[in-house]
């Protein structure tokens, strides 16, 4: 039973984006190491950019920057 966890920033993906994250991420286990879809869990984690970094700062600081 393997899980896949993805965690992206916060900003407004679709669940439509959301939806093929997972189908690609199942699939690749799938190719990879030919493990059943029917098991395979992917949950996708959103996490908001303040609470997200990088270089000793948040992301929202960094984006602020280089507006």
């Amino acid at each position: 039973m393997p899980l896949v966890n993805i965690k992206i920033t916060k900003e407004g993906v679709t669940p439509e984006k959301k939806a093929e994250l997972i189908k690609g991420a199942t699939q690749l286990l799938v190719d990879v190491l030919g493990k059943n879809p029917q098991t395979t869990f992917v949950i996708i984690e959103e996490v908001d950019t303040d609470n997200w970094g990088v270089g000793g700062e948040s992301v929202t600081v960094r984006r602020k920057r280089s507006q």
